[in-house]
This record gives structure tokens, C-alpha cells and sequence, in this order.
């Protein structure tokens, strides 16, 4: 085929292209009719200027297809005086050009984007105060940096002042703060600065509220992440970012680290299925050799927070590493009171809600809890158009948050009658066993997946119950069904108490294989540890029982269901006209107050003066 280049200098001089045979060239050769040949394609193709008797002797440029160069071709192109030349094909240049290239285009596009990604992290990464770069700033293969949030000096906005109702805790911060700042006063009689604190407690304490407080006091330099950041799918950036992370602390010493859920690098190592030399573990064995290790980790103090400190690793745990542990619990009704103060600064209560009131009707709630209920309670006032928040809305927020969101109400007259005996069943056999927790309220209003509501005034203290207490809310609890049996007849009671029953189920079985309040013995029969622990932990404790001493613990948690039935069963057919008389007025009003249930039920039975509140409950 005639080069492109070629045909287009032919189409340029004005003269015709066409094709011509071998056998015709070599005529027009011996005729002395040729003037020029040029050669292609190693002498197969020629371009040949001839001069031709059919255009009236014009110089024709036609092509040929030579079966190559022949020395004896050579020869006649001398004998008759043709200009002839070999060229080099220009297509075969661009083709090894273009081979070459397609070889070369993967590596350059590799090192063109890490190009462009150093670039990038080095515009937006930014730089440490002291001459550290963020993780990864100037390299961008560097996945072992560590990635914790730096500040020279930290400005969190949190002090201890904003910190409430965790005064214990508190007051240990305060004197790691006060060794950060005149170290000379504990140096001078041999005291060392503690290396690690851990703080211990239930979700929503205020544990990260505290990190945050100490960062604001203390002056120095802050390190905060997130245990999980420090467990890749990289076989050894773990411990890589925690050999950065300390190095960087060390450069800024003296300075605090944060570690956040510390939990999900520090877990017990050994204990997962096949062996446990994973990264988690090689990650955690890091860890500990910077805290307390051959070289040690002077100046830098690790702050820790966990609600799960039961599966942490013993060797986490002990002095040299976490000198202390504070226990940030559920405060008590004093700090729920010092916490609502505090979140209810920026809120406007009405003059009739009371601080104390609302701490007393919220035994239980954490920090976390207590401020979801005041902004809840002022979503409710802006929702109704008052302008400041009541009673009415503090009550249903803690309606809201500890049931679920109001449903619709019920219009069915059968539906509604039996759901509001089951509930005036559990007020009756709550009220009338000695140890129950006092009636709040009675509600018929649907909250949840419930279609009324006993609420009961928890005790301040629920970590000390006694069995009466225990047995007491076991017989509160049967209450509902006890009801629609005496009531309806057996054959018509509801799966209503569901709920209840599940309760009931897991109270008895606490009372005989973790209180020791049966029969089958004053032993755990549980071992604490393994409860919501390791999977295989409890299925080696359940093996661990005999057939025997499994028969007994049903049998014993199947009496004292049966005993505690029995016990709500006579009081609900005892009290017969009672229920008629509160039913009635419940269903016209649908929410009860405690105050006007005992006022009725008085009339009838005589309550226990344990179950009467000393103090009238918020309505």
C-alpha cells in the first residue's frame, strides 16, 4: 500500500497515481522508459516515476509489488540509468514508538498519582506544632503514623467546672492536674506522677466529658484517639502507630494521651478461637512495653475510658501502667441535681419545676440521660407553643425516653378495658406485697411496643435488693396476668405479659444462680466473668453444671414463679371491688397519678407503709 506520505507528495506534484505489474515494469525497464524507482518494505513495494506513451509521454508515478531486490534487478537499475533509493517504512517507526509507549504507560500513571497524592497531603495535610506533620503528611505509603489528634494547647471548652454529679472522679483528675502543673509540690516528699489513669463506668457517665476537662485544665500538650484506630488490616501498623504516637508524646513531654475505648486494642489476649498471635495482640503487646517497658515513658500520662474494663488484659490493669482506676458511675440523686443545674442553664423552666423533683423522679439516668431529658423536654415546649418548660413536658420526656414514643390511643371499649385491668393488676400486687417499689402512675396512654404503662418509683440504690424486694417485684410483675385470669377466665387471657414474663423469668433465675436466694444453695453458680463475655467461656461454665444440679435450678426458679402467681392470684381476687372502682375511673381519665390510686385503694386494703412514698411523687 502507498504510504499516506508518499501519495500525498504525488497528489502535491500534480501527477497521477496508479498501479502497474511486475512483468509491466520490467517492459518498461528494458524500453529505458523509467527514470526513478524508490524502494519500500525491504524492496517489495516501488514507487517508479515512468514515462508513458499512452498519457502522451507523461511522467506517470504508479506502484509496483516487487518479490524483492535481486542483485540482477540492482544491476539493470544501473545498466539503464535509474535513480533509484531504498527508504525505511515511517509506519514501522510509530509502531515500536507506540509499543514502547503502551510498556511505559502503567509505571508512569503509578508515578504520576503517587506524585499528585504527596502533592495533595503536603497542601492539605498540614504540619504538627514542634515540626511534626500529620499522619502520613509528606509519605503517603506511611500507614504506620499515628493518627491521634494533636494540640499544643488544647482548647476543648470543657473545664471541671462544667463537669457534674462525679465528684470523686473529679477530684482525682484534679490532682493529675495539679502535678502537670507544680510537680515540685509532690517531687519534694518522693512521690512520682502516675503513668496511667482509667476511667471505668456505664455509657454516658461522662468519662470522654472528663478527658475533655483535664485537656482544658491541665495546659500541656493533648493527644486524643480512638482505640480503634490503631488495628488495621496491615499486619504491624498497630504497633507501627503506637511507637509514633509515644515518640511524638515523648518529643512534647510532659503531655497527656486520650485512648478512647481502649477496650478494642486492649482486649485479654489469648482468649479468641485458634490461638491469638494476631495484629490486635502484637498491637496490645506495644502498648504495654511503651507504657511501662525497658525505657519507660517519662512525662507522658495515658488516660484511658472503657465501660467494659472486665475483658481487659491483666497486664493493662496493673500499677505501672493504669496506676488508677476511677469509677465514673450513675450519679446519685446529689450529682443528678448538680448535673440537671447544669444543663438547664441555657433552658427556661417554668417556676413550679423543681430541680429536685426531677432528680428524685430520675433514679438511674447518667449524665448523657439527664441532658437528653431537658432537650427533649424543650423540644415538647416548642412543639405545643409554650414558652418555657413545665411539669407536663419533664413527665412525658422521661415517659418518652425510658418507654418510647407516645402511640395512638385506644378506641376499641374491649381492648381497652382489658389493658386497663392488666395494668391495675400489677398497681394492686405491687402495692400490696411488702418491699414493692411505690406506684408513680397508672397510664392507658400506648408507649413503645406497650399498650399502657404501671410506673413504679425505683429505690435510690438498686445495686443492694433484698430477696423480699426481689420476690415482691417478681408477684408485681405476675400482676397483669393474674388479673386477666381472675377477671376474663382463663381461656381468655392475652400474650399482653410477654414482657412479663421474660422479666419474671430472669429475676427468678438470678434469685437461684447468682443471689443464692433458693433452695439449691447460698452459691453463685455463675461465674461473673463470663457473663457477656467470651462465647466459649460460657459454654465451658455450662458444661461445667451436672444434669443433677441443672434439674434443680429449673425446679427451684419454676417455685418461685409459681409461689410469687400464686401470691398476686390472691390478692387480685381479694380486691375485686377495688379494681372495679379504679378501672372505671381509669378508663375516663387514662392516666392515674400513684397519689390517687393509694387514696382509692385505701378505702378497701390496707397498704404496707414500706410501699407508701415519703414524699409525694412528681405527677
Amino acid at each position: 500500500m502507498l504510504p499516506s506520505s508518499e501519495a500525498s507528495a504525488a497528489d502535491d506534484q500534480g501527477v497521477a497515481s496508479s498501479r502497474m505489474s511486475y512483468s509491466r515494469f520490467l517492459e518498461y525497464l528494458d524500453l529505458g522508459r523509467v527514470r526513478k524507482v524508490d524502494l519500500y518494505e525491504n524492496g517489495t513495494i516501488a514507487i517508479v516515476e515512468a514515462i508513458s506513451p499512452e498519457l502522451g509521454n507523461r511522467v506517470q508515478r504508479v506502484r509496483v509489488q516487487l518479490p524483492g531486490t535481486s542483485s540482477d534487478l540492482l544491476s539493470k537499475f544501473r545498466e539503464k540509468n535509474v535513480d533509484f533509493a531504498a527508504h525505511t517504512n515511517a509506519e514501522d517507526g510509530s509502531a515500536v514508538f507506540l509499543n514502547l509507549l503502551g510498556n511505559l504507560a502503567f509505571p508512569l500513571l503509578l508515578v504520576g498519582g503517587l506524585f499528585l497524592l504527596t502533592r495533595r497531603n503536603q497542601s492539605n495535610g498540614g504540619g504538627m506544632p514542634g515540626g511534626m506533620g500529620g499522619p502520613g503528611g509528606n509519605n503517603p505509603m506511611a500507614f504506620g503514623k499515628s493518627k491521634a489528634k494533636f494540640q499544643m494547647e488544647p482548647n476543648t471548652g470543657v473545664t471541671f467546672d462544667d463537669v457534674a454529679g462525679v465528684d470523686e472522679a473529679k477530684n482525682d483528675f484534679m490532682e493529675v492536674v495539679e502535678f502537670l502543673k507544680r510537680p515540685e509540690r509532690f517531687t519534694s516528699v518522693g512521690a512520682k506522677i502516675p503513668k496511667g489513669v482509667l476511667l471505668v463506668g456505664p455509657p454516658g457517665t461522662g468519662k470522654t466529658l472528663l478527658a475533655k476537662a483535664i485537656a482544658g485544665e491541665a495546659g500541656v500538650p493533648f493527644f486524643s484517639i480512638s482505640g480503634s484506630e490503631f488495628v488495621e488490616m496491615f499486619v504491624g501498623v498497630g504497633a507501627s502507630r503506637v511507637r509514633d504516637l509515644f515518640k511524638k508524646a515523648k518529643e512534647n513531654a510532659p503531655c497527656i494521651i486520650f485512648v478512647d475505648e481502649i477496650d478494642a486494642v486492649g482486649r485479654s489476649r489469648g482468649t479468641g478461637i485458634g490461638g491469638g498471635n494476631d495484629e490486635r495482640e502484637q498491637t496490645l503487646n506495644q502498648l504495654l512495653t511503651e507504657m511501662d517497658g525497658f525505657e519507660g515513658n517519662t512525662g507522658v500520662i495515658v488516660v484511658a475510658a472503657t465501660n467494659r474494663a472486665d475483658i481487659l488484659d491483666p497486664a493493662l490493669l496493673r500499677p505501672g501502667r493504669f496506676d488508677r482506676q476511677v469509677t465514673v458511675d450513675v450519679p446519685d440523686v446529689k450529682g443528678r441535681i448538680e448535673i440537671l443545674k447544669v444543663h438547664a442553664k441555657n433552658k427556661r423552666l417554668t417556676d413550679d419545676v423543681d430541680i429536685e423533683t426531677i432528680a428524685k423522679r430520675t433514679p438511674g439516668f447518667s449524665g448523657a440521660d439527664l441532658s437528653n431529658l431537658l432537650n427533649e423536654a424543650a423540644i415538647l415546649t416548642g412543639r405545643r407553643g409554650k414558652d418555657a418548660i413545665t411539669l407536663v413536658e419533664i413527665d412525658d420526656s422521661v415517659d418518652r425516653i425510658v418507654a418510647g414514643m407516645e402511640g395512638t390511643r385506644m378506641t376499641d371499649g374491649k381492648a381497652k378495658s382489658l389493658v386497663a385491668y392488666h395494668e391495675v393488676g400489677h398497681a394492686i400486687c405491687g402495692t400490696l406485697t411488702p418491699g414493692h417499689d411505690p406506684v408513680q402512675k397508672v397510664t392507658l396512654v400506648p408507649r413503645g411496643q406497650a399498650k399502657g404503662l404501671t410506673w413504679f418509683i425505683p429505690g435510690e440504690d438498686p445495686s443492694l435488693i433484698s430477696k423480699q424486694q426481689i420476690f415482691a417485684r417478681v408477684v408485681g410483675a405476675l400482676g397483669g396476668r393474674a388479673a386477666e385470669e381472675v377477671i376474663f377466665g382463663h381461656a381468655e387471657v392475652t400474650t399482653g405479659a410477654s414482657g412479663d414474663l421474660q422479666q419474671v423469668a430472669n429475676m427468678a433465675k438470678q434469685m437461684v444462680t447468682t443471689f443464692g436466694m433458693s433452695d439449691v444453695g447460698p452459691w453463685a453458680l455463675n461465674d461473673p466473668s463470663s457473663q457477656g463475655g467470651d462465647m466459649i467461656m460460657r459454654m465451658m461454665a455450662r458444661n461445667a453444671m451436672s444434669e443433677k444440679l441443672a434439674n434443680d435450678i429449673d425446679v427451684a426458679t419454676k417455685r418461685i414463679a409459681d409461689e410469687a402467681y400464686v401470691v398476686a392470684l390472691r390478692q387480685i381476687k381479694d380486691n375485686r371491688e377495688a379494681i372495679d372502682v379504679i378501672v372505671e375511673e381509669l378508663l375516663e381519665v387514662e392516666t392515674m397519678t400513684g397519689e390517687r390510686f393509694r387514696e382509692i385503694l385505701s378505702q378497701y386494703a390496707s397498704i404496707p407503709e414500706e410501699n407508701v412514698p415519703k414524699e409525694i411523687a412528681m405527677v
